[in-house]
C-alpha cells in the first residue's frame, strides 16, 4: 500500500534513482495558509550532504505545488507536491545489480515482485520519505491552526543517552541532539562508525505539545497503534516505546499509574495516551533506527541468482539514519495527529452542530 489516512489521505509515488518524489494529499481543508518557507524549511531539516553525519547525496529537495493551493491557501482539493532528484548517480549501484545489501529491503522485494531497481533500493529507498516530509509541513500547518505543536530530537546514539532533555538544544545542533553535554560523545560515535566504514543505530524521541484530549478512535484504529504502525512502517524502525515504554514492563501500577489532580497528571508515564485515545499530556515517543545496511564493509551475500558471493558497497549512505530520521518520524507524528483531529471534528453530535449552525 502506498496511501495511509482515514480523513487525511497521504498517497506518496517515485524512487530513489527516478525522476522525483511526489505525493498527493487528499482530505485538507480548505482556507489554510500556505507558508512556503516554512514548507521549504521542514524539508530541508531533511535534506542530505549538510555535514559528515548524513548521506553525501546532496539533493536540493525543491518543493513544487502541483495542485491545491490558490492565492496562497487551501482551496479543498488534492494537494499534489512534486520533488526532482537532481543528484542520482545510479552507476554506483552497477556492480551490485545482481546482488542483493544484506538486511537491505533489496532481498524481500526482488522475491516479493521478482523484478528488481538496483539504483539505490528504487522504491524502497529512505529516499521516499521527502514526500513524507514535505506532507507532513502541510498537517503541521492545520496543526498550527489548533496550537498544537510537534518537536524531535535526537534521544540516543550507539546508548548514549541524552539526560537533560532540551529540544531547543536540537536547533544548532548538526545532529538534532536533545542534550548538549553528550552531543559531542554522539558525534564522536558516528565519526567512528564512517571512518571504519560502518554504521550505528539510535533512537529519536518525538513529542507533541497542546494536543487536546480525545483524539484517537477506539477499538481498531487507536492513537497509539496508528502511531506504532506508521513508525514502524519508516526505513529502518525496528522498535517504538510511547510513554514508559519498555520499561513499563519493568515496574508495578503503583509506580507506572499516572495519579490524577484538578490541573491534570501528576505524572506522564502513559506517554499522552489512553486507551489508545490522548489524554491532554505531552505526548512522547521514541523510535529506534537500526544501523544503516549500506555499509562499506566487505560482506558475504549471494545473488539473484541463489549463488554465493562477496559483496563491496559504493554509494553515498548515512553513517546513522537515526539523524534524519528523527525529522520524519516528526512529520508523520503531524500526519497521523492532522489525520485523527479530523476524524474527531465528526464524533459527536456536539461537534457537528457546531459546524453546521
Amino acid at each position: 500500500m502506498n496511501t495511509f489516512g482515514e480523513r487525511l489521505r497521504i498517497t506518496t509515488f517515485g524512487e530513489s534513482h527516478g525522476s522525483g518524489i511526489g505525493c498527493v494529499i487528499d482530505g485538507m481543508p480548505s482556507n489554510i495558509k500556505i507558508d512556503m518557507d516554512f514548507i521549504q524549511n521542514e524539508v530541508d531539516r531533511r535534506r542530505g550532504g549538510l555535514n559528515l553525519y548524513s548521506t553525501q547525496r546532496k539533493e536540493s529537495d525543491i518543493v513544487e505545488i502541483l495542485s491545491g493551493v490558490f492565492d496562497g491557501y487551501t482551496t479543498g482539493i488534492p494537494i499534489g507536491i512534486f520533488i526532482k532528484n537532481n543528484n542520482a548517480k545510479s552507476s554506483d549501484y552497477e556492480n551490485i545489480k545482481d546482488l542483493f545489501r544484506p538486511s537491505h529491503a533489496d532481498f524481500t522485494y526482488f522475491h516479493k515482485y521478482n523484478i528488481r531497481d538496483y539504483r539505490g533500493g528504487g522504491r524502497s529507498s529512505a529516499r521516499e520519505s521527502v514526500a513524507r516530509v514535505a506532507s507532513g509541513a502541510f498537517a503541521k500547518l492545520l496543526l498550527n491552526e489548533f496550537n498544537i505543536t510537534i518537536k524531535s530530537g535526537i534521544y540516543s546514539i550507539g546508548g548514549i543517552e541524552c539526560k537533560d532533555i532540551d529540544f531547543n538544544n536540537t536547533i544548532n545542533s548538526e545532529i538534532y541532539s536533545l542534550d548538549k553535554n553528550v552531543e559531542n560523545a554522539q558525534k564522536q560515535v558516528i565519526k567512528k562508525a564512517r571512518q571504519n566504514h560502518d554504521s550505528i543505530g539510535g533512537v529519536a524521541l518525538i513529542s507533541a505539545f497542546g494536543v487536546p484530549i480525545g483524539l484517537g478512535e477506539p477499538l481498531y484504529y487507536k492513537l497509539d497503534s496508528a502511531i506504532g504502525a506508521q513508525m514502524l512502517g519508516l526505513n529502518g524502525v525496528k522498535a517504538v516505546e510511547i510513554g514508559n515504554g519498555v520499561e513499563s514492563s519493568k515496574t508495578f501500577g503503583s509506580k507506572n499509574n499516572d495519579e490524577i489532580c484538578n490541573n491534570g497528571f501528576l505524572s506522564n508515564n502513559s506517554g499522552g495516551m489512553l486507551g489508545g485515545i490522548s489524554n491532554g499530556d505531552i505526548i512522547n515517543i521514541k523510535v529506534h533506527f537500526k544501523p544503516t545496511p549500506s555499509i562499506f564493509q566487505t560482506q558475504k551475500t549471494i545473488s539473484t541468482q541463489n549463488k554465493e558471493t562477496i559483496l563491496n558497497l559504493k554509494g553515498r549512505h548515512d553513517p546513522c539514519i537515526a539523524v534524519r530520521g528523527s525529522i520524519v518520524a516528526e512529520s508523520m507524528l503531524a500526519l497521523i495527529l492532522a489525520d485523527m483531529l479530523l476524524i474527531n471534528a465528526s464524533a459527536n453530535i456536539k461537534n457537528l452542530k457546531k459546524i453546521y449552525k
